[in-house]
This record gives structure tokens, sequence and C-alpha cells, in this order.
């Protein structure tokens, strides 16, 4: 017991830590950091986030309604139960296969379209044609021409995975790339969060529950993505390896 006791006292004095303080010491220092890394986040970095908010918000509304809204405005089925509602639904889940091929195949093409025009350029474009896809399928009332439409949403796609992520990693300090890639990801995370809690409340209030309606706003939130994008500086020029 004596031999504890003083175990105990020398451990005192000598100011060692238990792994509970070393927690909340480790925790408290990273939210520091974090919040030192939001102080002096660099201008690509503030002037993409918007971006890709409105980019991530289009998305989020395409994957939500799309297929509803395939079942109800193309195939004209009304009722969940009927066999031409359950069509609908699975040519929704076709044309969106159909636009993730597109996006696998576009990506060996960035490189190529960013060396020629420049990161900003091909980010621009690319979020137009995705804008051009979304709100022309307002006016499809052909199942085969909503494959054309994914033509856009791929290409916007395929872009939206790697171009950002290029431009930002060229403007921050190396020994916080991890944190800020962190802090960039808010902007992905937030129009989810935001999609999921407010945007039945628009369609019940605003859009009278019309799912088309959804996937035009998806649309307008990707053109406004393309036209924040103007505010955006492209730091360097782009290599190979940056993509």
């Amino acid at each position: 017991m004596d031999h504890l006791h003083h175990a105990r006292i020398s451990s005192r004095e000598h100011g060692s830590i238990s792994p509970s303080q070393k927690r909340k010491t480790g925790l408290l220092a990273g939210a520091k950091e974090i919040l030192s890394a939001i102080a002096h986040t660099p201008e690509t970095m503030r002037r993409l986030g918007p971006v890709q908010l409105f980019t991530w918000l289009g998305l989020f509304c395409m994957w939500l309604y799309f297929p509803v809204a395939v079942a109800h405005n193309v195939f004209g089925a009304n009722d969940p139960t009927s066999p031409l509602y359950k069509e609908g639904i699975e040519w929704g889940g076709i044309c969106f296969a159909a636009y993730s091929a597109v996006c696998f195949v576009f990506s060996f093409t960035l490189p190529f379209l960013a060396r020629k025009i420049g990161r900003k350029k091909t980010h621009t474009a690319c979020l137009l044609c995705g804008a051009i896809g979304l709100i022309s399928v307002v006016v499809m009332h052909n199942k085969y021409m909503l494959l054309f439409t994914m033509l856009g949403v791929g290409i916007a796609w395929a872009s939206t995975l790697s171009m950002p992520y290029a431009m930002l990693a060229a403007t921050l300090p190396p020994e916080r790339t991890g944190v800020y890639m962190g802090i960039f990801n808010f902007f992905v995370v937030t129009p989810e969060i935001l999609a999921s809690l407010f945007f039945g409340w628009i369609m019940t209030h605003f859009l009278h529950n019309n799912r088309i309606y959804a996937i035009l706003a998806g649309g307008l939130c990707m053109l406004i993505a393309a036209a924040l994008m103007q505010r955006v500086t492209d730091p360097r020029t782009l290599s190979v390896q940056d993509i």
C-alpha cells in the first residue's frame, strides 16, 4: 500500500496526465486547428464552396425525386401500386445507370479538356451540361429521350468528382491539406441535410408535390453553380498529374 501511495504522489508531482485528460486536450487542440483553418481559408476555397453547395443540392434533388418524376410525368402512372408506375421507377434506375456510364467514359477526357481550356472553363462547361440535362427532363415525354438528358448529368458528375478538388489542392498549404479537404466536404454534406430536412416542405407548399418541378429546381441549382464558377480563380496551369 505504501508503495502505491508513493507512486500516486510521484505521479502528481511529475505532472502526469490521465488518458481522459489527454483525450480532452486532443479534442480541444483539434477544434482550435479547425477554427484556425476556417479563419484563414484560401480565397479559392471560399469561392469554390458555394459552387459545391449548389452543385450537390441540384444532384440531391435529382437523386430524391427523379424516378418518381419519370413514373408520373413520362409514364403517366399516378398509382404507386400499378405495374406502369413500377416500370417508370425501374426506368429511372436505368437512367441513373446511364449517367454513371457516361461519367466513367467522360472522366478519361477531362485531363485533355482541362489542359486545352483550363480547369475553370472545363468545370463551368460540365456544370452547364448537367443543368441543361436536368432542365430538359421537364419537356421529355419519351423514355428513350431521357437517356440523352443523362449525357449532360454524367458529364457534370464526372467533373464534380475531380475538378473542384484539383483546383483546391493547388492552393492549400501542405501541412493543412487534410484539414481543408475535410472542411471542404462540409459543402457536400450540408446540401444533403438541407434537401432532406426542408425540400419536402418546399414540395408540399410551393411545388404542389410535382416531382418534375424538383428536377427543374435541381437543374437551376446547377445553373447557379456554373455562374458562381466565374468568381473562382484557377491558381495555376493544370498538369496531367493534377487530376
